[in-house]
């Protein structure tokens, strides 16, 4: 009874893979034939021969070792499996001698087709003889004239493609058309096999065995193997032809007349007349500026100058050159033909002939066009560091000032008689403009970097919802953002804009490793690290923000330095290789950690460990602003010693402090703070500024433990130097601040704190 057979669909694939290959093989030394001469040519149409006809050969062996039939063994005959190889081998080897003469015609291109398509199907035939089973096999008629049409027609083509194909991308895309056409012939005839079972089988399910899939992937190993070693012989045989090539260009130019213009001056050249007209220039020269050698020569070099290089070419520096001889790297603009502006270094010598005339003069250009952008971009970058911290410090001195102005509203908020309406809005309306300047005094910070973190419960969702628009305008149309976000995820405690700055890194690096558009996906989740679960992570709940991409990937060399700061896979002047890096800093600062995950061709995906939020820090998606001054009564009287150099600032803390109801010790400086303990007085606070001058708030601490070991210190600050208090541990107050947070601050350090045995310091020394 007839039985069908069945294919492994990845030896099929293979076998495919091996046609294009092969044919792509074909293709590439069929152009070496064309270029090659004498036994060299012959030599190169072996090769090709060898690597169409034994690809094709292999891929129909791949192939029919992808067939199997249930029950049924198949073994293949030695010598008629032999001669299946032989056949296309020679077929094909003819044929490319047939068509690599000078200008075949379409009469020989037809005929050698016939003769290379007849020889694959007399191959393919030949192998279906070569197999022993145990059953009978015939062909159905019109599937065999199919199978050698199509033989025919991918012959002919491969052929013709092999006299015209040059480019690489043509020659990979006919490299495919011709593979398939090449496999489409093989599965057409098996199409057309009917199998019939002898009476012995037993039909059980059948597929390839491991023997045949082992066998077929050393036919195909062997086949890669094979076609490689040929087109690395094509490409050193381009290597050497071009090679050859440069060095007859040069035996050439080294016999021109003009040696001197090659040995004397720096490249690209030009010599020139005593009207400054030009004579010849070099290849170099015109490839820089992007003209014709006949739009170049007897005209005035000034003509390729902008007018105020031509001027002073003309006036100073040609009669200067003709006076003394020679000219070292004067710098003009030249302009190219499309209009581009080139700094250039010119050097020039005058040259004479044995009596002292005049013959030429021999020049050479060097472009500085690269080298002064860079040098620019290099003042730029100074002048902005220079802002950063010029805006931090503006920044610090700005919260001074709306510290001394929040403060003073809010105390005469509190002096004013009940039921003055407009006076109340007034204040209100004062109040709210110095907590928008406070909101400036952020930005600014976040500008030159000088802020601290302020973590808080931060919702994911919410967050990445309101970055939407943002995210959008930074990827452009070509990305498609996905998000993937759980129902009941807990927020994050992080600091919410700098949390946006990171995932718009991420973002915008994904967006760039996706050339060609792309899917990000922006996910999150729950995760719970146990103690030795993982590097660099305490034990505890996290959620995890995660960034997938479908761009590049990197490999394990760029994936074990991409952290590093300054490190950058983009070209100059398109990344600075601070973004991974900032993204790590803010991670590890909030206490959780960046991991990165890629492979060269898969995508890239990061993932933000971050602190999950203890349900009684809140759910706000970002940090609020600070809320308006309510009555809140301090519950106990206490002596507070402030330290400010600003006398304003110090007035009006002072100032809150006693509205608060606590008694106050003022100090213009760290040197006057420590002179009142040594005079005998004992807060029980003490609230200083961090930036003063001699001696900073962080070194007033430090010394004040000497003195008054255990003496709780407030540090209220403008801007943090983040590593130097982190360090410290020292509680903070954000300026500007308002009642209650000064309230809340005060309260917070009085608090009674467990103490590990034996700790003696609130707080590290930096």
């Amino acid at each position: 009874m007839p039985i069908t057979g069945v294919h492994d669909q990845a030896l099929v694939a293979l076998s495919v893979l091996i046609a294009i290959t092969a044919s792509y093989t074909a293709l590439d030394l069929a152009s070496r034939v064309r270029a090659a001469a004498g036994l060299l040519r012959y030599a190169w149409l072996a090769t090709a021969a060898l690597a169409m006809g034994g690809g094709i050969w292999a891929m129909h062996f791949v192939a029919m070792l992808a067939f199997s039939m249930p029950g049924m063994e198949v073994t293949y005959g030695t010598g008629l499996t032999l001669l299946s190889l032989l056949i296309p081998v020679a077929a094909t080897g003819i044929s490319f001698l047939a068509v690599c003469r000078p200008h075949p015609g379409p009469a020989l291109l037809l005929a050698s087709g016939l003769f290379m398509g007849l020889g694959i199907a007399a191959m393919h035939y030949t192998g279906m003889a070569a197999m022993n089973m145990a059953a009978d096999l015939r062909y159905e008629r019109a599937w065999v004239a199919a199978s050698i049409l199509i033989a025919i027609g991918a012959a002919t083509i491969a052929l013709w493609l092999s006299v015209r194909t040059s480019r690489v991308a043509v020659r990979l895309v006919s490299a495919v058309a011709m593979g398939v056409a090449v496999s489409g012939m093989h599965y057409a005839a098996m199409q057309g096999a009917v199998f019939t079972a002898q009476p012995q089988v037993d039909l059980a399910q059948g597929t390839a065995s491991l023997t045949q899939v082992t066998l077929a992937l050393a036919v195909a190993a062997a086949t890669f193997l094979i076609l490689f070693l040929a087109l690395l012989a094509a490409l050193y045989d381009r290597r050497f032809a071009a090679m050859a090539e440069r060095e007859t260009q040069a035996l050439r130019q080294s016999e021109e007349r003009f040696r001197a213009l090659y040995t004397r001056t720096p490249l690209p050249l030009h010599s020139l007349d005593a009207a400054g007209r030009i004579e010849h220039v070099t290849d170099a020269w015109l490839s820089l500026l992007g003209y014709e050698r006949e739009e170049v020569i007897g005209r005035p070099l000034i003509g390729f100058m902008t007018e105020p290089s031509a001027r002073q070419a003309i006036q100073e520096d040609w009669p200067r050159l003709l006076r003394g001889g020679e000219l070292i790297d004067v710098e003009y603009r030249f302009v190219t033909r499309d209009g581009r502006f080139l700094d250039m270094l010119a050097s020039a010598r005058v040259e004479q002939d044995g009596q002292g005339g005049f013959l030429r003069v021999l020049g050479g250009l060097t472009d500085v066009t690269e080298r002064r952008r860079a040098e620019e971009a290099l003042r730029q970058s100074q002048k902005l560091e220079a802002v950063g911290q010029l805006t931090g410090g503006v920044a610090h001195d700005f919260n001074n000032l709306l510290t001394v102005v929040l403060s003073s509203l809010e105390l005469l908020g509190r002096r004013l008689p009940a039921g003055d309406e407009r006076a109340s809005r007034l204040l209100e309306n004062a109040a709210q403009a110095a907590r928008r300047g406070a909101s400036l005094t952020q930005r600014l910070l976040a500008f030159s970097r000088g802020q601290a973190l302020q973590p808080s419960a931060v919702e994911l969702p919410e967050l990445v919802r309101g970055m939407s628009e943002l995210l959008r305008s930074s990827l452009g149309t070509g990305i498609r953002v996905e998000t993937l976000f759980p129902l009941g995820l807990p927020p994050a405690y992080a600091d919410a804009n700098q949390l946006e700055l990171a995932l718009l890194n991420l973002a915008v690096n994904a967006r760039d490793a996706m050339a060609g558009g792309g899917r990000l996906t922006i996910s999150a989740r729950e995760a719970r690290v146990g103690t030795g679960q993982e590097n660099e992570l305490k034990a505890g709940d996290y959620v995890v923000l995660g960034v997938t991409d479908t761009g590049a990937g990197m490999d394990e060399a760029t994936l074990a330095r991409c952290m590093e700061p300054f490190f950058t896979t983009k070209g100059v002047g398109k990344g600075t290789g601070l973004g991974l890096s900032m993204v790590y800093g803010l991670a590890a600062q909030s206490g959780g950690r960046l991991l990165l995950r890629s492979r060269l061709g898969e995508g890239t995906t990061a993932e933000l460990w971050l602190p999950r939020a203890a349900p009684q820090s809140g759910t706000a998606a970002r940090p609020a602003a600070a809320p308006a001054a309510t009555s809140v009564e301090a519950p106990v009287r206490r002596t507070v010693l402030v330290v400010d150099d600003d006398p304003l600032v110090l007035a009006t803390t002072a100032s809150m402090l006693e509205d608060l109801g606590h008694v106050v010790l003022q100090a213009d400086s760290a040197p006057r703070a420590l002179e009142l303990l040594r005079q005998g007085g004992r807060p029980d606070l003490v609230m200083t500024d961090q930036a003063m001058p001699g001696m900073t708030g962080l070194e007033l601490a430090t010394a004040l433990q000497s003195a008054r070991p255990g003496l709780p210190v407030l540090l209220a600050t403008g801007y943090a130097e983040r590593a130097e208090l982190a360090a410290a541990g020292l509680p903070l107050l954000h300026k500007p601040f308002d009642r209650n947070a000064l309230l809340a601050a005060i309260e917070g350090c009085l608090a009674p704190r467990p103490q590990p045995a034996g700790q003696v310091l609130p707080f590290r020394k930096a």
